[in-house]
């Protein structure tokens, strides 16, 4: 049987293509309201997000984006309490992908990279600027980076969350 691994590690300078892991990154959350003229404050909360955005739009060399798309990630076991993903059965809804708004990824083994298996939060999606994301990815040192097939099933996950459709009245069940 094939081995494919879920992940690897690049170097700092390596181009920023989607499926990739960044630490502790600063997002920026807007005030809940605004009255137009008003000089108000964000709030920067710092997140493990893993990139969203297509690889084919964060080439360097000509990027043909300003912003790149990325969602928070973090372990199952941090999914306590009241969370979506606190109980067995809804992880094993979401592991199967019928779950909205969540993906499972599975542990990574990597010395130093370690942790164990973890969910995408999808309904969280920040834009980062590409410039500032690209420099705080080659100062930061080696990142983790989820490699095909697992990288476009995740965004596969992203699309399906996405393109969701809601009927108002729906076609009546078969009899």
């Amino acid at each position: 049987m094939p081995d494919y691994p879920w992940y690897d590690v690049v170097p700092p300078q390596s181009d920023l293509e989607q499926g990739d892991f960044i630490a502790r990154c600063p997002v920026v959350i807007p005030p809940s309201q605004y009255a137009e003229g008003e000089t108000v404050g964000a709030e920067v909360r710092e997140y493990n997000v893993i990139v969203v955005s297509q690889s084919c739009d964060l080439v360097t060399a000509r990027p043909k984006i300003r912003n790149v798309l990325v969602c928070p990630y973090a372990e199952l076991t941090e999914a306590t309490g009241q969370h979506p993903l606190a109980s067995t059965s809804q992880r094993e809804t979401a592991r199967r992908g019928n779950l909205p708004g969540f993906h499972i990824i599975e542990q990574c083994g990597i010395a130093g990279e370690e942790f164990g298996v973890s969910f995408v939060a999808l309904k969280e999606v920040y834009a980062v600027s590409f410039q500032f994301l690209r420099e705080r990815a080659d100062t930061t040192g080696d990142r983790l980076r989820l490699l095909p097939p697992y990288r476009e099933h995740l965004s596969q996950a992203f699309a399906r969350f996405f393109m969701r459709v809601g009927l108002p009245i729906d076609i009546p069940p078969f009899q």
